[in-house]
């Protein structure tokens, strides 16, 4: 018998996420808190299931998304998560069926990308997506890094750490964090129902600690940061606080604002580490201590994949630095978005059109999502022979067209 693939019903989304479960090794009981708890929230003609004789074998569900681009444009995604094969069903193209449905659909609804937070690393590469962001995890030794204990927690810029709490953070946190969509790209948008699960308004009591919420005020007044984080209990045998305080969310739009916020973390007494949460790879945090190797890496991985479904919005949607035109040969063998392309671009405007030239640069559309967020080298993609290069210099070019001074960063996953 064929399995089917095709969105779930409401009397079926029960069974699909016992199947969702199964497939990320939770206990598969679902229970009706659990159906009331998320059914609201879910767009049941984007639940796709994979279903075999009346039992859901597979899951896959996308939802709209925003997503900034460089120079503080945005872009309308089409985002994928809760992605799954049941072990009994694996091998059999599930995945490709639902995946090819989906991108589809979303070609078709007019989004200009799909994004995903990948589970495993090779999967994905073959449906034409790649890497956009990538984020890094650090773990501060508090007492090697050398602030000033009196100072640390005051900040020198006229500026004040005021502690508040969840209500205040749903207020003001959403302005701060479109102030920061449009300093970076890569940023994914938060809706009210992200707010209240990320304050703990609209999660189980007991799977939630309540963390400390920290503001930080310019001299005139301006919330420009804020830093969420919980503390544990922990102390050494010659009964000495042993301490971590771990960031679950912190956004700061100036520099100002995240050097208070980290020294801030930094001089809560009984803390002796600081675990940063997911940051940015080139996060200030380590170059803001005296002591730089106070600051231990201790993730760094891919983040945010992107899967480019039109590409003349993709290109047109991001600023230049430089003055430049550049012919790109793209290929797509799902024919989503492949052909070549004309790129005028300058720090006044830009312009992406199909052409019949010769092209200077000609890679996968998986690369394609890897340079238009700056977060990758077209010099090194040539050599790894993901890119190749036509026209002599033309991969030097792309580098100073795509690359930023800021990485991308997507605080968030989905």
């Amino acid at each position: 018998m064929t399995v089917d693939v095709r969105p779930v019903t409401e009397s079926e989304f029960p069974d699909w996420l016992r199947a969702l479960r199964t497939g990320f090794l939770n206990p598969p009981v679902v229970t009706d808190e659990q159906v009331a708890d998320r059914l609201p929230h879910v767009d049941l003609a984007r639940t796709i299931g994979a279903v075999d004789r009346d039992r859901v074998v597979g899951t896959f569900r996308s939802f709209r998304q925003e997503v900034s681009t460089v120079g503080g444009g945005s872009l309308t995604a089409d985002a994928i998560t809760q992605v799954t094969v049941s072990p009994t069903h694996r091998r059999r193209g599930l995945l490709s069926r639902m995946m090819n449905a989906d991108l589809a659909v979303a070609k078709e609804r007019g989004d200009a990308i799909a994004t995903l937070i990948a589970a495993e690393y090779p999967i994905y590469g073959r449906y034409g997506f790649g890497v956009a962001s990538s984020t890094a995890e650090w773990s501060v030794d508090v007492a090697r890094a050398g602030l000033d204990p009196r100072r640390s927690g005051r900040p020198e810029d006229g500026g004040r750490i005021d502690l508040t709490d969840a209500d205040e953070i749903r207020k003001v946190g959403p302005e701060v964090h479109r102030r920061l969509a449009g300093v970076r790209a890569g940023v994914t948008d938060r809706s009210p129902r992200d707010w209240q699960v990320g304050t703990g308004l609209a999660v189980s009591s007991g799977s939630w600690r309540e963390p400390y919420y920290a503001l930080y005020r310019s001299e005139s007044g301006e919330i420009e940061g804020f830093v969420a984080y919980t503390t544990n209990d922990k102390w050494d045998d010659a009964k000495q606080p042993m301490n971590t305080a771990t960031v679950r969310d912190l956004i700061a739009v100036t520099p100002a604002a995240e050097r208070a916020l980290w020294h801030y973390l930094c001089s809560v007494d009984w803390i002796s580490t600081v675990r940063s949460g997911y940051r940015a790879p080139d996060d200030t945090l380590p170059l803001l201590l005296p002591d730089p190797r106070a600051a231990k890496m201790l993730t760094y991985a891919d983040m945010m994949w992107v899967r480019v479904l039109d590409v003349v919005r993709v290109l047109e949607s991001r600023t230049y630095p430089v003055t430049d035109s550049i012919v790109l040969d793209l290929r797509d063998r799902d024919g989503l978005a492949g052909g070549r392309y004309r790129l005028d671009a300058s720090p006044d405007g830009v312009s992406c059109v199909r052409t019949d030239e010769s092209a200077d640069l000609a890679f996968d559309i998986a690369e394609l999502g890897v340079l238009a967020f700056g977060d990758e080298s077209a010099v090194r993609l040539t050599r790894l022979g993901r890119v190749e290069e036509s026209t002599a210099g033309a991969a030097t070019r792309a580098d100073l067209l795509f690359r930023t001074s800021l990485r991308p960063f997507s605080p968030d996953v989905f």
